[in-house]
């Protein structure tokens, strides 16, 4: 698969050839995150920080709550380290502070130690000092510490003359069942798809931003499809992945699906087709996965109008049920306005300091209760009114969801202790559950 890099520079995207060669300004890295993020992780390797010359702290972390990131440079302690997986990284990145008493403090399986080679020499310092250790041995010393490992060939990095495939097949053996990841050089789907193929993933940067490479293409690179016409299943779900449909895909329409961002398929009868053209029913598209075996594709979108199917259904097995469906008619409600006249939900939307109550009230019930049937009856309750004060606020259950999932990469917990009882009405505090 397909790592998408963004190396920063002074609050800007650039691109340097072998670590040195100021080659490209790619501008503000917000937007270029939202177009990554469709293929995956992307890493972003803060340059400043790495050389010692200031950092970029405020904008990864921004960034960690754009995608999902592979963070590094400038990570040389366990603190620095576990403020980063607190702040919503993914993974962590440790170059020269890849050493054992300091991996035996970091979960590895969200740890990566980068690997920066020049003809299979480690260097470290910003690629300027030479160590003398080959790349095999590094990963010898780390073996169990560290869930992956990033090579970097430092000679081909940004310049767009292949990689050095030969290599990459003694460095899978000896890294696993740690999973590696291959910068320098990639430029072209064919080293994609040989390096899946392999077992290692690819961190690509200046052939992407060049135009050398399309993020689609990129994307597509290791499937296989054994059909005669060619084309690759697509499951297609929702932000909660809730399947919606089956349809099929080309590389052409994946291609043109990641370059729009909307669901573009390719159809056995029709050829290209854009998901609400006509019918109004349009899908932004959040992400794509390639399935196990290569040869099938995930597309979560989020989907518009009266639904995914022809018959102006939720999915092509009827309406969903759910939290999320709950949760999406209120959102249409939005406020007392809209809600049915003279329904209990428009008078919670109408009436805030009786929702609040509710709100107290419910799950003080919740509490109390003891028996199965009750705590399932209390805790619906519960949830509605919740429900309701998320529309009420334009909370989407995606919003709680991905704030749920960002607390549980936190490696530092609060005690969670009751707090002393607030005043009704009275403003509170954030509260660090979710754990």
């Amino acid at each position: 698969m397909i790592i998408a890099s963004i190396d920063l520079m002074g609050g800007q995207a650039v691109q340097l050839v072998g670590g040195k060669e100021h080659a490209l300004d790619a501008g503000d890295p917000i937007p270029i995150a939202e177009r990554f993020r469709l293929a995956g992780e992307i890493a972003v390797i803060d340059l400043d920080a790495a050389l010692g010359r200031g950092d970029n702290r405020a904008l990864v972390e921004k960034l960690c709550r754009v995608a999902r990131c592979r963070v590094g440079g400038g990570i040389r302690d366990v603190a620095t380290a576990r403020r980063w997986l607190d702040a919503g990284a993914a993974r962590i990145i440790l170059g020269t502070a890849a050493r054992p008493e300091i991996l035996r403090e970091l979960p590895p399986e969200r740890t990566l130690a980068a690997l920066d080679a020049v003809d299979g020499e480690v260097v470290v310092e910003g690629w300027r000092q030479k160590t003398g250790r080959p790349i095999l041995e590094r990963m010898a010393e780390l073996a169990g510490l560290v869930g992956g490992f990033l090579v970097t060939f430092v000679e081909r990095e940004g310049r767009l003359g292949g990689t050095d495939l030969g290599r990459v097949a003694g460095l899978v053996a000896a890294a696993a069942p740690a999973r590696v990841t291959i910068a320098g050089g990639v430029t072209t789907t064919d080293e994609l798809a040989e390096l899946d193929r392999l077992g290692a993933d690819a961190q690509v940067g200046m052939a992407l931003y060049t135009g050398r490479l399309a993020l689609g293409d990129a994307v597509g690179a290791p499937l296989t499809s054994d059909r005669a016409d060619g084309l690759f299943p697509t499951v297609v779900v929702d932000e909660h992945g809730r399947a919606l449909g089956l349809a099929y895909s080309s590389r052409e329409s994946l291609r043109r699906a990641v370059e729009t961002r909307t669901g573009v398929y390719c159809s056995r009868r029709r050829g290209l087709w854009t998901k609400g053209a006509t019918s109004g029913a349009t899908q932004e598209l959040l992400a794509v996965d390639l399935d196990c075996d290569r040869d099938a594709l995930r597309f979560t979108v989020r989907q518009r109008g009266p639904g995914f199917c022809h018959r102006d259904t939720a999915s092509c097995w009827g309406e969903l049920g759910g939290l999320p469906s709950l949760a999406r008619r209120l959102e249409a409600r939005g406020d007392a306005a809209r809600a049915p006249a003279g329904s209990y939900t428009a008078r919670l939307f109408g009436d805030p300091s009786l929702l609040a109550q509710k709100l107290v009230e419910e799950a003080g019930e919740l509490a109390a209760a003891r028996t199965r049937e009750d705590v399932a009856h209390e805790a619906a309750d519960v949830l509605y009114f919740a429900l309701v004060a998320m529309a009420r606020a334009g909370v989407s259950l995606e919003d709680v969801e991905r704030e749920l999932a960002g607390r549980a990469l936190r490696l530092s917990r609060r005690p969670g202790d009751a707090k002393a009882p607030t005043p009704r009405g009275a403003a509170t505090g954030r509260d660090e559950g979710g754990s």
